[in-house]
């Protein structure tokens, strides 16, 4: 994966937004913002976020601190839920309607632009969802790779997933473990 690249694999978009502080940040600026929100699929690809601005960007980090704090504590804090709880009910669910283009099929839009609160009581929302299901939160992983702290949610069969991606920190620690075999073998 490219440096700078957002990620939307660790199975919630809550811990998706976790992703986006690592290996480096990746919510830094207005445009990051925009490209991250329309790539987890929180708003339909066409839509304009004229609105956003620094203040999108801080609100969305912070509400990041208070999810990863909450998800990786055995018990929330609770200065953290309040802050969640908060953001999740601060804006109604955005609402989408069926638009019928000249050719094709119907698509998606938003009925109107989303502002800053309404995208993260998405976010927030999920973060309350994953929070309080048992089955869910016991299925939350750190990725067992050196160094990487990325969380996801196992839903592997067996829950023997080990890396927040196979492709990436997996094909890691798989050609690491190869060389320490070989250097092993030569010793």
């Amino acid at each position: 994966m490219a440096p700078g690249t957002p990620r939307f694999d660790a199975g919630r978009c809550c811990l998706d937004l976790l992703a986006t502080a690592h290996p480096e940040e990746r919510l830094g600026t207005v445009e990051e913002l925009v490209g991250w929100v329309v790539g987890a699929g929180l708003v339909p690809g066409r839509t304009g976020l004229r609105q956003a601005d620094g203040e999108w960007v801080t609100r969305f980090l912070e509400l990041r601190r208070h999810v990863e704090r909450s998800v990786r504590a055995s018990s929330a804090p609770a200065d953290s839920l309040d802050r969640i709880n908060r953001a999740a009910r601060a804006a109604a669910p955005l609402a989408v309607r069926a638009v019928a283009r000249r050719s094709g099929p119907l698509v998606r839009e938003l009925a109107e632009e989303p502002t800053a609160a309404a995208l993260l009581s998405v976010l927030a929302r999920d973060a309350v969802d994953l929070l309080t299901d048992p089955l869910a939160r016991a299925a939350v992983r750190e990725c067992e790779a050196d160094g990487c702290p990325l969380l996801y949610l196992d839903t592997s069969r067996g829950r023997r997933r080990r890396w927040c991606s196979s492709e990436g920190c997996g094909n890691r620690e798989r050609v690491a473990r190869h060389r320490r075999r070989v250097a092993l073998a030569r010793s």
